[in-house]
């Protein structure tokens, strides 16, 4: 539904922080599943042995929670610029409730990333969803909290 030029034009990330890859599916105000391919050159895995065991591979928890909250990032902005009421500033992560892992990703999964945006006024927005692999649940979010602060920077090109 859409794909990486639409996403960038929302969100702020870029490579090598930037965590979707695509957008399956988008429900504006409501939710959005988002898509995001774990491979095997990820910079979490820079400094994994080459005898280390399977777990070693384990894509990490806290880089769940940033691609599951740049997933609500970007439906809540998304979402905004469509009324017209998008917020000024950086989303930035605030905080995360009843986070629960339930199973662990590695390379080669494909994680698609369900989100509900709960509400959403001014500069915060509450999500809520889970994360799952080929159908099978990786973690649940029970409440995120998500804020807009400061300026977003002017992108320039030299």
């Amino acid at each position: 539904m859409l794909g990486l030029p639409e996403i960038v034009r929302v969100l702020p990330h870029r490579h090598p922080v930037l965590m979707i890859d695509r957008v399956a599916h988008l429900e504006p105000g409501r939710r959005i599943t988002a898509v995001k391919a774990i491979t095997a050159a990820e910079p979490c895995y820079a400094g994994v042995a080459d005898d280390a065991a399977q777990e070693d591979y384990a894509f990490p928890v806290s880089l769940l929670i940033e691609a599951f909250g740049q997933a609500g990032a970007l439906l809540w902005l998304y979402s905004a610029r469509l009324d017209g009421d998008e917020p000024a500033g950086l989303p930035l992560f605030g905080a995360a409730r009843d986070f629960r892992v339930e199973r662990h990703a590695y390379p080669g999964d494909v994680l698609e990333l369900a989100v509900e945006l709960d509400s959403a006024k001014g500069d915060t927005a509450f999500l809520s969803g889970e994360i799952r692999v080929r159908g099978e649940r990786v973690a649940t979010v029970g409440s995120m909290l998500a804020v807009a602060r400061g300026a977003i920077p002017t992108r320039t090109t030299d």
